[in-house]
């Protein structure tokens, strides 16, 4: 693991590559760290997240993605992800539509080192079947039991409020999904609102959610979550907000080079 920039952090994702984004909607989402994977024009990239937002919808606007793995993609108060929509209507992106449940069973799996998680029959939903989740039978009895095929994404790019240079991430408040990502994937790219020193995060050992195994990037990026929020640091930017949900496909391409830490 090492300290590095932003763009090198990013040059570690390779085109096609499985990477699961930290937050939820505009939480704590890692932001910068997605504009620079727009600004390198990666490709084929399969996302995944349980709620997507400006992260998962940026990406699909400008290209970048094939696949959306996720429950939902949306801009709540602030209307439709237009772009992830247009890019899906168009067949540009596969949206491989989950619940968030789904997502969470899916990424359970995989941080246990199994390759199916059972969940509750959920099978009335018409995403079961196009999904191809399958049936086991229970070996305790009592009938079959739905299952979902554990997913291990090559990267989960968190951000983070503290981490130091070893790459212990600290994380204030709710962290979501965010643990399991990083015990499921295979690889950790943090980016943080600051590297402190170790020391520090003794102080705060409760919060110390990501211990330093499979990081192999760490980032300091003041507003790396912006235009989102990142307790207790900055809210998320209503006016930046609304504008981005307005803008159209060339006035999106300047955004990712406007818009910096």
């Amino acid at each position: 693991m090492t300290e590095m920039s932003l763009d090198e952090a990013a040059e570690m994702i390779k085109d096609g590559s499985l990477i699961s984004l930290s937050g939820n909607l505009l939480f704590r989402i890692p932001a910068a760290f997605v504009r620079e994977l727009a600004r390198q024009e990666k490709k084929d990239l399969r996302v995944m997240k349980t709620a997507g937002g400006y992260d998962v919808d940026l990406l699909c606007g400008l290209g970048c993605v094939k696949e959306v793995i996720a429950g939902f993609v949306s801009f709540e108060v602030f209307g439709l992800a237009k772009n992830f929509r247009k890019a899906v209507e168009e067949g540009r992106v596969k949206y491989s539509e989950n619940t968030c449940y789904s997502v969470i069973a899916a990424l359970r799996a995989a941080a246990y080192g199994i390759p199916f998680m059972p969940i509750a029959d959920i099978s009335r939903s018409y995403f079961v079947k196009e999904r191809g989740f399958k049936f086991v039978e229970n070996p305790y009895g009592g009938g079959k039991v739905l299952t979902v095929p554990a997913i291990k994404p090559d990267y989960a790019i968190l951000h983070v409020q503290k981490a130091d240079e070893d790459g212990n991430a600290l994380i204030y408040g709710p962290w979501f999904e965010d643990v399991l990502m990083a015990r499921a994937a295979k690889n950790i790219i943090l980016t943080a609102e600051m590297i402190v020193p170790t020391e520090e995060l003794r102080r705060e050992i409760d919060a110390v959610w990501i211990p330093k195994l499979k990081v192999k990037a760490v980032v300091e990026v003041r507003n790396g979550a912006y235009p989102g929020a990142c307790p207790p640091y900055y809210d998320m930017d209503f006016e930046m907000m609304e504008k981005y949900a307005n803008l159209d496909e060339e006035e999106l391409k300047s955004h990712i080079w406007e818009v910096r830490p």
